[in-house]
């Protein structure tokens, strides 16, 4: 008993000499197990020590093979790991919180490095919180649809290896030992069991007497709904559903009824002959695919124009900014222009900037750029920022005439309409042109009737002979 008590004192490097020198075998062997298992509670993973020690132990058990099975089984279950806690991230510098609109994972999910295990919504783009570190979800510090904080706690993950178990989570297997003699016994069983001749199926059963058919019962005519007291029926089960808005829905509600409710907006119309920039497309859209695997659109051609007819009227891309409604007109030398796309979850409005620097292949290519970002929800607060013209298109959807809204502190928005064939009047003759509406909503505390109609018809006469825009 002295030399085992001794050897339970060891430091793990000792352990080998120590074992080996012992006149007792199975004091050694518990001694080994012993300082293998304080190797773990000391938190002292050395692992060319563990594996010395580990084979030691098996070399001292010989037949113990239960007890090595044992010891190692409860060396797995003493590692421990940290937890780190997952807070909101930094967003934008005008965002502060948001609704944690769903989890990705599950508790007791383990999730990768820069995985996604959560999206917050805020009023303008949906933000992902990704896993810090590798590692499984211990517990939920909040709850679907809470509001929540940047820095504010959510979840508690427990970091650990990446074989997808929990960590200090014991192995469901027992380490793979020897087999001893202790398992013979089941094996002959098993044996003996395989040995058995199979039973003799049993004789089948005679059949069963099929029920006599009955006679079908006459269908009994429907209940017509009693009359109620008053004259009324009773109608079928009407459902009513109620669905709280999203934070970028009520953002949405907000920005229109503040614009309502500040700008003195009034819309001016006019129409536009598509012949001369449809024939313009066709003749060169596939020279531009084929050269820079952009598709020509007329999206690029409006906002062209518009860019252009700014030059002479400047005010459209102005705003008014200070206290009590504004008091300072804001003049800029650059066109920001938002192009208006509707998405699953609402309108978003991403920037095309310094579109006076671009041509018409430039535009088109930031449109479409932005245009599948906002499609697939990858839309950044930078993508949406300023503005200083918005151009809406309601044509893509069959729309015939609208009156857009301004998109505050912007003063003025472009409709674009669907092209219809309709007859006009073409040097004194009536013909079939493609014709589109177009609507100009401008804030009439900055823009005078005479500027708006003005931008409008400079928009309609670039439209309808392309070739003048490479001239401005």
């Amino acid at each position: 008993m002295a030399s085992r008590l001794h050897l339970l004192r060891l430091p793990e490097q000792q352990l080998l000499t120590t074992s080996r020198n012992t006149h007792r075998p199975l004091c050694s062997f518990f001694g080994a197990s012993r300082a293998l298992s304080s190797v773990a509670l000391r938190g002292r993973y050395n692992p060319s020590i563990v594996a010395k020690t580990s084979a030691r132990v098996s070399e001292l058990a010989g037949t113990h093979g239960n007890f090595q099975g044992a010891i190692l089984l409860g060396f797995g279950q003493n590692r421990h790991y940290a937890d780190t806690i997952v807070k909101v991230p930094e967003m934008a510098e005008s965002i502060t919180e948001g609704t944690l609109k769903q989890f990705s994972k599950q508790v007791g999910d383990f999730v990768e490095r820069d995985e996604e295990i959560a999206t917050i919504e805020t009023d303008k783009i949906d933000v992902s919180v990704n896993a810090p570190d590798s590692g499984t979800i211990k517990e939920f510090l909040v709850k679907e649809e809470d509001t929540v904080t940047v820095g504010q706690d959510i979840i508690k993950l427990e970091l650990g290896s990446a074989d997808g178990k929990k960590a200090g989570e014991p192995s469901k297997e027992p380490p793979s030992f020897e087999t001893t003699p202790s398992s013979k016994p089941e094996q002959q069983k098993t044996q003996a069991e395989v040995a058995q001749p199979p039973s003799k199926e049993e004789p089948p059963s005679p059949p069963k007497p099929e029920p006599v058919p009955q006679k079908q019962a006459r269908p009994q005519p429907s209940k017509e709904p009693q009359p109620q007291p008053g004259g009324q029926t009773t109608l079928g089960n009407r459902e009513e559903r109620r669905v709280k808005m999203n934070r970028m829905r009520l953002r949405i509600a907000e920005r229109l009824k503040q614009s309502q409710n500040t700008a003195a907006s009034l819309t001016t119309f006019n129409e536009v002959d598509m012949s001369s920039l449809m024939e313009f497309r066709k003749l060169y859209k596939d020279d531009v695919l084929k050269k820079t695997g952009v598709k020509l659109g007329f999206m690029s051609a409006f906002s062209r124009a518009c860019v252009l007819a700014m030059k002479e009227v400047p005010a459209v891309n102005a705003s008014i900014e200070g206290p009590n409604g504004g008091d300072t007109i804001v003049y800029r030398d650059y066109v920001d222009i938002s192009v208006a796309v509707a998405t699953e979850k609402g309108l978003v409005t991403p920037v095309v900037r310094n579109a006076e620097t671009m041509d018409l292949v430039g535009i088109e290519k930031a449109i479409a750029d932005l245009g599948k970002k906002a499609r697939d929800n990858k839309l950044t607060i930078e993508d949406m920022a300023g503005g200083t013209f918005t151009i809406s298109n309601g044509g893509v959807f069959g729309s015939l005439m609208g009156t857009p809204i301004i998109n505050l502190p912007q003063t003025a928005v472009l409709g674009l309409h669907a092209i219809k064939d309709r007859p006009v009047a073409v040097n004194g003759k009536i013909e079939i042109r493609p014709m589109m509406y177009l609507a100009l909503t401008y804030d009439h505390r900055l823009l005078d009737g005479r500027e708006a109609v003005t931008f409008l018809v400079k928009v309609k006469e670039f439209i309808e002979d392309p070739r003048r825009m490479l001239l401005g």
